[in-house]
């Protein structure tokens, strides 16, 4: 028992006045905040957003959007972007370019929250992804599109406006009923589509 026994105590003589210290480090970086703190409160109007992924997202692209022409930009920056190489017809890597490392990491944890609201756009978006393409890509896709949202918010002084589950299926009625009528159609089906009545 030797050996767990301390008998300096000299750092609980320090314990206080490291917890002062970090009160008044605390404080301020507080302060330095108060600038951003509005832009950061807007961005956790955004399903699967909290105050410290506002925090970390405000930190690595700033408050000021001048600076990217278009949400497109900004995405190219963080290296959001899928890579588009493709020479004779044949499809190279559509890898992700190396970008901010905390802000893809932060956008992507952050996604996977978003997704959890079931009466959500994004959601809805990462299900639409999902079926096609996989669910990783789904989720950069989905973290892609909150950076977009990050971007408009940020440049507009706005909240988030959610498009809702059923945006997709409301965007193009025809075509989504034309592809329900064909699926029926291969399903063995004959479906006559009455017009609606108004």
């Amino acid at each position: 028992m030797q050996c767990l026994y301390c008998p300096d105590s000299s750092h609980k003589r320090e314990e206080p006045k490291s917890d002062r210290l970090l009160d008044e480090l605390d404080a301020t970086v507080g302060k330095a905040l108060a600038p951003i703190r509005e832009h950061a409160r807007l961005l956790t109007t955004m399903p699967g957003v909290s105050d410290l992924t506002a925090n970390v997202i405000v930190a690595e692209i700033g408050v000021d959007m001048t600076r990217f022409p278009t949400a497109g930009h900004l995405l190219s920056w963080a290296g959001m972007c899928p890579r588009n190489d493709e020479s004779a017809g044949k499809r190279r890597s559509t890898r992700l370019r190396l970008g901010g490392h905390w802000l893809k990491a932060t956008l992507v944890t952050a996604a996977w929250a978003a997704v959890r609201v079931k009466t959500g756009y994004l959601h809805a978006q990462f299900l639409r992804i999902k079926a096609r393409r996989g669910g990783k890509k789904a989720i950069l896709a989905v973290a892609a599109s909150m950076l977009t949202a990050a971007y408009h918010m940020l440049r507009d002084g706005t909240e988030y406006n959610d498009l809702g589950a059923g945006f997709f299926d409301h965007r193009d009625q025809s075509k989504t009923i034309k592809r329900l009528l064909k699926r029926l159609d291969d399903l063995g089906y004959a479906i006559q589509p009455l017009p609606q009545t108004a």
